[in-house]
């Protein structure tokens, strides 16, 4: 298998399907299992031979740097490249261009958790000579991308070809496509392929329908993967935390009379009173659970003092 160093990893979008979670945290940030969620997009990225990472910006900057104080991750260095004004997929993928080079590079979402095996969308890659790869999938979300023959023919039915499948959120990139997307422009990636597929480039697809995949663009789906971590005991095979995932966190106070049930998780410096039922949900670090309060179905944010019996919200 040829080899992909370098990875751009999308973490400056607002999360706005999200909020009030993402009132505290940018999107990749937040805690799955108490393991934020663009790590696992690292890890992964990591075990397939990346060596480096650049990620964007844009809400909450501080956090990122933040988490990444130092610029380095698990021993392998990461630059962080704000933007004050967002500039999409395609205006990110140009503005990362001084920290990228002259490789090709993988660019991948900070919001999605899977664990598809990457190696087929690599090996198309340099085996077909594409100038892009997309990674596609059947997910019941969209089915914008037409594939014939291992070729991305159309987007969003721009050229009469219906759809099959939804864009994965991860491709490999050529470097040429710096040349293509003008500077400081706010641009999806979209419309820069489209006319990469009119000028006959070499667009390809790898269908990746096997293994989990989860785009964590809401509360349901944030509880999806929980319930599939905690529930089903799904863990990707490139965490190689052993004590991931773990339920209570070794400084949470819970009181020995305080029932927990289902694909709950209790983060750092959590407390729960006595008597206190936590069912099927997530408390983020810091969270006081007063005693005799009754949670199911709810994520309650950092520092958060509850009480009283609560269903399905946020808090």
């Amino acid at each position: 298998m040829a080899g992909i160093t370098q990875a751009f990893v999308l973490g400056a979008g607002l999360g706005t399907r999200l909020r009030p979670l993402t009132y505290d945290l940018p999107k990749p940030l937040i805690p799955i299992c108490q393991k934020p969620l663009i790590t696992f997009a690292l890890d992964h990225l990591i075990d397939i031979g990346v060596k480096s990472f650049v990620i964007n910006t844009h809400q909450l900057p501080e956090r990122f740097e933040d988490f990444f104080s130092g610029n380095v991750y698990a021993g392998h260095p990461i630059r962080l490249v704000h933007e004050p004004d967002l500039l999409e997929t395609g205006g990110g993928i140009k503005n990362a261009e001084p920290h990228l080079g002259t490789k090709p590079f993988i660019v991948y979402s900070g919001d999605i958790l899977t664990d598809v095996d990457l190696a087929p969308l690599i090996d198309e890659h340099f085996r077909s000579g594409n100038d892009v790869t997309l990674a596609l999938r059947e997910t019941g979300l969209a089915t914008g991308v037409a594939l014939r023959n291992g070729r991305v023919v159309d987007i969003g039915n721009k050229f009469g070809h219906p759809g099959d499948y939804d864009f994965a959120n991860i491709s490999i990139w050529n470097p040429e496509i710096f040349q293509r997307i003008p500077a400081a422009k706010k641009i999806s990636f979209i419309p820069v392929l489209t006319e990469w597929i009119r000028q006959d480039g070499k667009i390809g697809g790898v269908v990746l329908n096997d293994h989990h995949w989860f785009n964590i663009g809401s509360r349901t789906q944030y509880l999806e993967v929980h319930r599939a971590i905690l529930g089903h005991h799904w863990k990707p095979r490139y965490v190689k935390t052993p004590e991931w995932p773990a339920q209570i966190a070794p400084d949470a106070a819970v009181d020995p009379t305080a029932r927990l049930s289902g694909f709950y998780s209790v983060g750092a410096g959590c407390e729960v009173g006595a008597d206190a039922l936590i069912e099927d949900t997530i408390l983020w670090p810091g969270s006081q659970i007063a005693s005799r309060s009754e949670l199911v179905g709810c994520i309650v944010r950092s520092r958060q003092k509850v009480e009283g019996v609560h269903r399905n919200i946020d808090i």
